[in-house]
């Protein structure tokens, strides 16, 4: 009986894209991991999360990654992500995005960038159908309370949460960023909130927008919530929950076509300080196909020499009209 050829292997990505003639110096693979005997709650989290959803003309995909200093150190992602559906079923439901970014020098950071990104969905949710109307009328005022109310919300929840496992609040230091769109497509304003820093970028007709929803900086503003961040060790630079309920909030108006960039800064600092990478995501993403899921992955892991933190990227594509 003739033997049959053995079947060709399938198609592979390989690793990553990187900028520059050589790629960094860590293998772009998950490694070491954190010990549970050492710290359980850090142990359970995963190398990577990958995640998405489709609602009529809006397509998300999500995606957070460990960075490779953390993985070759066996240290935990500090960086979270959420896409939930808030709302009940009708015209104000609301698809929320959410990026979180543990402070690095906060020893339980990611614990808790995850329950802030659950945690905002949660209080948000309570809030649907109230935040669907500012952004209908494009009522910036009573949006930034809503979103004042929602961060002191989860501030205060972070705080109890520590206290009751004797912990320091600030030891679950973490920025948030969150996305709000309205599913109904008459409706093209989306509401952004956030608290500490990270990035938020706009890609349309091939162009990208890296400040689409930052503000200039009040030198002002947050002396009080420094100070308790200095005494946590935590750079004063960084607003971070639960050291303040503050939010940062823009209304953005869309266009059929755009893609929004919701990111932790461990894609927005290279994706602002290098052109190799701002042109591979416009032609990953701005090319009027929305990539699968293993596709984005891939894509959203493009390297840049020096830039090890963990990354965490929620992408919304807003379909051609």
């Amino acid at each position: 009986m003739e033997q049959e050829n053995p079947p060709a292997p399938p198609p592979a990505l390989g690793a990553p894209a990187h900028s520059g003639r050589k790629p960094p110096s860590y293998p772009p693979v998950p490694q070491a991991l954190p010990r549970v005997s050492d710290d359980p709650t850090a142990a359970v989290l995963p190398d990577i999360v990958l995640d998405g959803a489709a609602h009529g003309p809006l397509t998300v995909r999500a995606a957070s990654v460990r960075g490779d200093s953390h993985r070759y150190l066996g240290e935990p992602r500090q960086d979270a992500l959420g896409v939930s559906l808030l709302g009940e079923p009708g015209a104000a439901e609301l698809l929320m995005l959410a990026v979180a970014d543990g402070v690095g020098s906060a020893r339980l950071s990611h614990v808790g960038s995850n329950h802030a990104c659950r945690w905002a969905a949660w209080i948000l949710a309570r809030y649907a159908e109230e935040l669907h109307e500012t952004l209908v009328t494009e009522d910036a005022e009573r949006f930034a309370a809503l979103a004042d109310t929602a961060a002191e919300w989860i501030a205060a929840r972070l705080t109890r949460t520590a206290e009751r496992a004797a912990h320091e609040p600030a030891s679950y230091a973490t920025t948030l960023r969150v996305l709000l769109v309205p599913l109904d497509p008459a409706v093209r304003t989306r509401g952004f909130l956030a608290v500490g820093d990270g990035g938020t970028a706009l890609l349309s007709d091939g162009r990208w927008d890296l400040t689409v929803t930052d503000p200039e900086p009040d030198p002002g503003a947050g002396a009080e919530d420094g100070e308790a961040a200095e005494a946590a060790v935590i750079d004063t630079r960084t607003a971070a929950l639960p050291l303040t309920g503050t939010a940062v909030t823009r209304l953005i108006g869309t266009r059929p076509g755009d893609v929004l960039v919701l990111g932790t800064d461990g894609l927005s600092t290279p994706l602002a300080g290098e052109q190799e990478m701002r042109d591979f995501l416009r032609t990953a993403w701005g090319g009027g196909t929305v990539p699968d899921p293993a596709d984005f992955l891939w894509q959203v892991q493009y390297r840049v020499k020096s830039y090890d933190d963990d990354r965490t990227a929620a992408v919304l594509w807003e379909a051609p009209a």
